[in-house]
């Protein structure tokens, strides 16, 4: 079954995004960052081309050639999915390919429209029997 973990209070969401990836690449799990739409999906590619300061995450988009290789994948769209190991939901409803992954991490910002729509998919997994493990972040944590 999907684990399912959320981490509230990021004051931004596509750094604390980073700085999971750079966990998951560390202990060589590939991710998928399902965004809303090709808007978000750049801006997720643009903070990754920065992260860390001093390099970046390597990452495409999962109809490049090279999705099943690469560590991470950034895409707003579910029909080429290159593996199923971690998936990152910054989308505001819950994912219907969710379950496929071993783990799903659902970041949750300060902004009360987020948290908001963070309560419903937190109920959404509950109420499907998930367990699911919360993580308050403080400043500069993940």
């Amino acid at each position: 079954m999907t684990q399912v973990d959320f981490y509230t209070h990021a004051e931004d969401r596509f750094r604390t995004i980073a700085q999971l990836c750079v966990k998951a690449l560390a202990r060589q799990v590939k991710v998928y960052c399902l965004t809303p739409d090709a808007a978000r999906s750049e801006q997720l590619s643009r903070v990754l081309w920065s992260t860390p300061s001093t390099g970046f995450l390597p990452h495409c988009r999962a109809a490049d050639k090279l999705a099943a290789r690469t560590p991470i994948v950034i895409d707003h769209g579910v029909e080429a999915l290159p593996h199923h190991q971690v998936l990152i939901n910054l989308c505001p409803e819950a994912p219907q390919i969710f379950s496929r992954f071993d783990r799903l991490i659902e970041v949750v910002t300060t902004d009360e429209e987020d948290r908001e729509q963070a309560r419903g998919r937190f109920r959404f997994y509950r109420d499907r029997g998930y367990e699911i493990r919360t993580h308050a972040l403080t400043q500069g944590e993940t």
